[in-house]
């Protein structure tokens, strides 16, 4: 008979204890105050922190710590009280809750969103000096993404050779697009990631009813996948 599993214990993760933390919480202020000056390049004035910028510091700094909240829990089995500091579930800045967040995206993408057909992953990086826009200009920022898009549409309907005889505004590409705006110095580096379906899909209409019948309509369209090969 097997043995029973030991359960594990809870340990609190101490946030305050890393030297991203303790980083963050001595610079902050001052960061925040000559940005706000026009201290760095691009920034000042019009440029200055964006509030959601601020928020995700902000909440970073409360994350774990339990002097910003946290809920009481009890073992059913032994009894015993513990204490689980809140979390900020932020996407930003804190690497616990960016972990959690990245997995529970993985799977949904995988359990909810993606059918169960092969998915390519493509990236796209940018010159220098568009990435200068790119991070400061939302409206520049979408149009190089939907260019990607585009492009990568375009590929994928030239290399589905299934669908070399069917019109290209029947066909559609299913994708999911992630915007990275650091690099993995944390230097700005606004950057693409698309997760994209490795084809095309061409929306069929259904066939007529029986003409008889007097409640017959059009069926409702089906959907045809078209793989891509040698991409």
């Amino acid at each position: 008979m097997p043995a029973t599993a030991k359960p594990k214990r809870y340990n609190p993760r101490h946030p305050e204890r890393t030297l991203l933390y303790q980083t963050v919480a001595e610079h902050y202020e001052s960061w925040l105050e000559l940005a706000c000056e026009g201290q760095f390049e691009g920034q000042g004035d019009h440029h200055s922190p964006r509030p959601y910028v601020r928020k995700a510091f902000e909440k970073y700094l409360e994350c774990g710590i339990f002097a910003h909240g946290f809920a009481r829990a009890r073992c059913d089995d032994c009894g015993h009280d513990f204490l689980v500091a809140f979390s900020c579930k932020g996407r930003g800045v804190c690497p616990s809750c960016n972990t959690r967040r990245m997995a529970e995206t993985a799977a949904h993408l995988t359990d909810h969103v993606f059918p169960r057909l092969p998915v390519r992953q493509w990236v796209l990086s940018v010159p220098k000096r568009l990435r200068y826009y790119m991070q400061r200009e939302g409206p520049v920022l979408g149009m190089v993404l939907r260019i990607f898009l585009r492009v990568i549409a375009q590929t994928l309907q030239a290399n589905s050779p299934g669908a070399a005889n069917v019109d290209k505004a029947a066909l559609h590409i299913g994708a999911v697009a992630f915007i990275h705006r650091f690099g993995s110095s944390l230097n700005e580096h606004v950057h693409f990631h698309v997760c994209a379906v490795d084809g095309v899909f061409e929306e069929v209409a259904g066939e007529e009813g029986d003409a008889a019948d007097a409640a017959s309509q059009s069926s409702p369209s089906r959907i045809i996948f078209h793989p891509a090969t040698g991409v």
